[in-house]
Formats: C-alpha cells, sequence, structure tokens
C-alpha cells in the first residue's frame, strides 16, 4: 500500500477542494447544506484552524480540517473544554473510497493532534445518516458521547481518548 501524506493546504488546491465538494458521497457524508468558503479558509491565519490536502504519492485524494474546537473563532462546537481538538475528513473522489486511505488519514491527524501533550481527546460529528463513517470511527476507537444538532444535521457526537 502506498503511504499517504498530509500537507497543508493552499490556495492553488481550491478548485480541487470545490470539485470534491460537488461530489455525491462528499455531500451524502457532509450534508447538503455545508458549504465550504475554501479561499477564506485557505487564507485565514487562525492558529485554531489547520487545513491539509491528504497525498497518495504526488496525487491530491482528501482533506482533514483540524480544530481547537473550544477555541476557532466560529464555535461551531459550542462551549466544550479545552484541549480537545476536532476533526473532518473526506476522500475526494468516490473511486479511492473503501482502499485504507481513510485510516491513514486519520491516524496522521490522530498523530498530529496528540503531539501536543495538552491535547486530551478528539472529537468527531458524523451526521447520523452516514452509517459507514459511523461503522468506520468506531473501528478506530472513537466511542458515542451524544446525538446533537448542528445547524440542522442531525449528528453523532463521538471522542477518541488519548492512550496514555
Amino acid at each position: 500500500m502506498t503511504d499517504i501524506t498530509l500537507r497543508p493546504a493552499t490556495l492553488e488546491d481550491i478548485p480541487i477542494l470545490q470539485h470534491w465538494d460537488e461530489q455525491p458521497h462528499v455531500i451524502a457524508a457532509s450534508g447538503e447544506d455545508d458549504e465550504w468558503e475554501w479561499e477564506e479558509e485557505i487564507a485565514k491565519d487562525s492558529p485554531y484552524v489547520e487545513l491539509f490536502i491528504a497525498m497518495l504519492g504526488d496525487h491530491p485524494i482528501g482533506m482533514v480540517q483540524i480544530i481547537d474546537p473550544a477555541n476557532e473563532e466560529t464555535h461551531y462546537w459550542g462551549e466544550v473544554e479545552q484541549d480537545l481538538r476536532a476533526i473532518d475528513i473526506w476522500i475526494g473522489e468516490a473511486d479511492d473510497l473503501g482502499k485504507g486511505y481513510g485510516a491513514q488519514m486519520m491516524n496522521l491527524a490522530f498523530d498530529h493532534c496528540f503531539s501536543n501533550p495538552k491535547v486530551t481527546a478528539i472529537i468527531i460529528d458524523p451526521l447520523i445518516t452516514n452509517t459507514d463513517a459511523i461503522r468506520f470511527y468506531k473501528r478506530l476507537g472513537f466511542k458515542f458521547v451524544e446525538y446533537r444538532t448542528f445547524g440542522e444535521d442531525e449528528c453523532m457526537v463521538m471522542r477518541l481518548e488519548r492512550k496514555n
């Protein structure tokens, strides 16, 4: 299996990110109303938000966003404890699904998050209709926390604790 790497997203990635946003499997995973303002997201210099492009060799295959949910500017997660990270992930093309790339991307994201010794856990919020993602996250060790509505999206909040 070819190794996946993560690199910071750049403004040059906007066309591929916009293309991925239009893919049926991405829409199904993120919700119909999930609109990303990529130029703004990539250009802002926030210490609380990191955007990565997952690379298979020199070919971009997905995106990973890691945020500090207690401190990021939109307060999407509401009131949460300090020292958490939240991850959004997707693979851009349907042909790249089911090949183990998502697990590699998540493990790289875990390593990145937990490289900060203060980070105690990672949270995620898959749509409750996204049963494949929920099964995937459970296999990676995430545990159910609660059902929660974000905007109009019914989600399952899940959490992965730091291993000591």
